[in-house]
């Protein structure tokens, strides 16, 4: 869903181990040839679902249709998963374990690739995708983040994203900050979330998400927002090192420190709940009880008609800024992509009907409902220029602008193992377990763990 929420691995393994009781048998792998004609063949779909009027269900469904109308011998099978990202995250894994519970067609994210790739978990898409012209169509960037080491692609993009700072206006106006708000600095934003505070006692100023429970929106909608707008880096592409000893680390955990210390954000308890990005997006925003958020450009897609907190208001109630840099320094702002595909399971036992599935799931049709729906920003030229794309909530061209300023997390397969040590860092200090700088050294004592000393350079 959101490249964020998680929930622990423990609370949850009773349900996953249950789902595999039900997944077991369901189709055997293997990676052999598909059905022949004639034959009665079973395609396993896994995705994520978050909760009734999820736009990637509905997607399904209509594949679902669609597909099964046109291929009278084959039952496609959906499985959705309900729950966070990390629940997904340890459904998936736990069914690729065997090929008696792999799926033949599964929602993917896109800093999970490599390493499920290294995992063989995937399909190498090349041969299905010289022969689909609508290949052609879609952005050369997004189709980069289905790309493996070998230089082979093994997922195809459903959509893409950026962050930004979603702000409540009538918060702000009452705290008398001018709006449109555009912070150009960090202190500008304690600036505006400190008069908040003492305008309203009762609403959240600003919240960034920090620690483990939301996962990567910990990072993604948070703690690299803060990171790439230092002069620091999180990964030295040059050098394809990992960066350790990093003053914008230390800054960036300063940042969030205070932001909780002064009880700015939510509560660190708050904060370590998985499922609080739901009171953010259903309660705080909606009910004026929050002054800004960092969040993604899908952020309509829950407010807008069929969402899961449909708010008619959202488009005059809202308005987006980009989040700045440190010190306002170039290029003046700072946003993170990520985005989801669909992939093969390599042990599918029938990949040439995974990938006609997958085609009609990517078809212009189906995807501009789909990227519609889910406030995505386009992968398609022909759903980029489209009409019912460009005027389909207020935000697209504010959330889009900001490409020009976006980083990538790196495309690496021990980034989750990383990620998770800055996010672990992040909750040490809004904990007040640990200082930022003490957080910062167990970050890279992680770092030299995970990756070797010699993966490793000095700031």
């Amino acid at each position: 869903m959101r490249g964020t929420r998680s929930t622990s691995v423990k609370s949850s393994l009773s349900l996953i181990a249950a789902g595999l009781l039900v997944l077991t048998g369901c189709s055997a792998g293997g990676g052999g040839g598909d059905a022949g004609a004639g034959d009665e063949a079973t395609l396993r779909i896994v995705y994520q679902k978050s909760g009734e009027g999820s736009p990637l269900d509905t997607l399904m469904q209509d594949v679902k249709t669609q597909f099964e109308a046109g291929n009278e011998n084959v039952t496609v099978q959906l499985e959705p998963v309900e729950g966070s990202d990390e629940d997904y995250a340890t459904r998936l894994a736990l069914s690729q374990r065997s090929p008696d519970t792999a799926p033949d067609v599964f929602y993917e994210d896109t800093f999970k690739v490599r390493s499920d790739v290294d995992a063989g978990y995937l399909l190498n898409l090349d041969p299905y995708l010289a022969e689909w012209p609508d290949w052609e169509r879609f952005n050369e960037g997004a189709k980069a983040a289905g790309v493996a080491d070998d230089g082979a692609t093994y997922a195809v993009p459903l959509g893409t994203d950026t962050r930004v700072i979603w702000y409540n206006k009538k918060v702000l106006e009452a705290a008398g900050v001018e709006v449109p708000w555009a912070p150009k600095t960090w202190e500008d934003i304690l600036a505006a979330a400190r008069q908040i505070k003492v305008s309203q006692p009762d609403v959240v100023p600003f919240n960034m998400y920090a620690g483990t429970g939301t996962g990567e929106g910990t990072v993604m909608q948070s703690f690299y927002e803060l990171l790439y707008g230092t002069d620091s880096q999180l990964y030295n592409e040059d050098q394809q090192k990992w960066v350790v000893g990093s003053q914008g680390f230390v800054d960036s955990l300063a940042f969030l420190k205070t932001l909780y210390d002064e009880e700015l954000a939510l509560t660190p308890a708050q904060a370590l709940d998985p499922n609080i990005w739901q009171a953010v997006f259903g309660e705080y925003l909606p009910e004026d009880r929050m002054g800004g958020v960092v969040e993604g450009s899908y952020s309509p897609s829950f407010w807008q008609e069929g969402g899961m907190f449909e708010w008619a208001d959202y488009g005059d109630v809202m308005g987006v800024a980009p989040f700045p840099t440190q010190n306002g320094q170039e290029p003046g702002a700072v946003s993170m992509s990520g985005g989801w595909t669909l992939a093969i399971g390599a042990n599918s036992q029938n990949p040439d009907l995974a990938f006609e599935f997958l085609k009609t799931a990517m078809n212009q049709e189906n995807l501009l409902k789909y990227t519609v729906d889910n406030s995505q920003i386009a992968v398609r030229s022909d759903i980029a220029d489209d009409p019912t794309y460009l005027e389909s909530n207020p935000f697209v061209a504010d959330v889009s602008e900001v490409v020009d300023v976006t980083h990538y997390r790196p495309a690496t397969s021990d980034y989750p193992e990383i990620s998770t040590a800055a996010q672990q860092a992040t909750e040490a200090v809004i904990t007040g377990e640990r200082t930022p700088e003490e957080a910062a050294a167990d970050y890279d004592a992680a770092v030299r763990d995970i990756v070797g000393a010699e993966n490793v350079v000095e700031e």
